[in-house]
């Protein structure tokens, strides 16, 4: 059993394959992170860069063709490699919570509100949570009629209520942590950032941690205590997130914002990342990004970087360190 310590969810070292019985893809490639309580911690990436595959390895909720190779993966003390299926069922429903990215695709379609909140509230309230109790829950997550909304089955309420709904569900039992993946995708965009703002508040109200898989970066940088940004199953940066913005130490961290729409300053063109992400079979020889990076070194093709801190920030990359031993030499110069 691991030691206890403040940290919620973490991730060291975690290497994923998928199998078929046609081929095998490494979708996780030696992952590291680590979350902890009231800490609001966004993963940030293109399609296929490994974020919601570290979510369910964090969870212990990889399906059947993926298998953790090594590394490790730890729900507060306990290890999710180590657990049994019985006992790691029981750990989630008590100590995560999950908001997806389809809350009406997500609920019972046959089963009204307060039945499904009443599952959700089961183990805590051996089955006999009130009327009451499901109507707070609701309250808290700013449903104005949670008397209607209690009796109302998925597909009667729109997609920000189901969200709600859903959140509400995550955090009935008070979790050490949900993890939530795309949780806004789904919706109008007039009520995306109102939505993220109930779940983050929600979640820090009870010092709960949050792990957010996002491509919007606006609003990760606006309710993120962190940001690690991922890229051929590494996370090759994290920091805070007026660190990161303002000032990544990683390429493709400024490919990243460069590409994405929201962050471009008046009159700035957004520029599309060239080249395609990479699809692999093994342990990358050098940096993943290499062959799409504009400042590509001879070292970045055959040395697999090795994690390093700029400032307040800690990325993957070859470049900062030979800026700073070209710095060192200018300065003895």
């Amino acid at each position: 059993m691991k030691e206890q310590t403040q940290t919620i969810l973490e991730a060291r070292g975690l290497v994923v394959e998928y199998r078929t019985r046609r081929e095998r893809v490494r979708a996780l490639d030696d992952a590291s992170i680590s979350v902890a309580p009231a800490e609001v911690l966004g993963i940030v990436g293109e399609s296929g860069s490994g974020k919601s595959t570290l979510g369910a390895a964090l969870a212990g909720a990889l399906p059947r063709e993926a298998r953790i190779e090594s590394g490790e993966a730890h729900i507060e003390d306990h290890s999710v490699l180590h657990t049994g299926e019985r006992e790691l069922r029981a750990l989630r429903r008590a100590r995560l919570g999950f908001v997806f990215q389809d809350p009406i695709g997500t609920l019972d379609p046959t089963a009204r509100v307060e039945r499904q909140l009443r599952w959700a509230l089961a183990a805590e309230h051996e089955g006999r949570a009130s009327t009451a109790e499901i109507h707070a829950l609701l309250e808290q997550v700013r449903l104005p009629d949670p008397t209607t909304a209690a009796r109302a089955y998925p597909h009667q309420l729109s997609g920000g209520m189901a969200q709600r709904v859903s959140i509400a569900i995550a955090l009935a039992n008070r979790p050490a942590a949900v993890i939530a993946d795309e949780p806004t995708a789904s919706l109008d965009a007039s009520i995306q950032a109102e939505i993220l703002e109930l779940l983050v508040d929600q979640a820090r109200h009870h010092s709960t941690a949050v792990v957010l898989m996002s491509h919007d970066l606006p609003a990760v940088r606006r309710f993120c205590d962190r940001v690690a940004v991922m890229y051929g199953g590494r996370v090759v940066e994290q920091g805070p997130p007026a660190v990161l913005f303002a000032n990544p130490a990683h390429p493709y961290t400024r490919e990243l914002l460069a590409s994405a729409l929201g962050h471009e300053q008046p009159g700035q063109r957004v520029e599309p990342i060239p080249g395609q992400p990479p699809v692999l079979r093994s342990a990358t020889q050098g940096c993943g990004f290499a062959p799409r990076c504009r400042s590509v070194l001879a070292e970045c093709l055959t040395v697999r970087p090795e994690l390093h801190h700029v400032g307040e920030a800690q990325t993957l990359c070859h470049l900062p360190v030979v800026a700073s031993a070209h710095q060192e030499e200018t300065s003895r110069g």
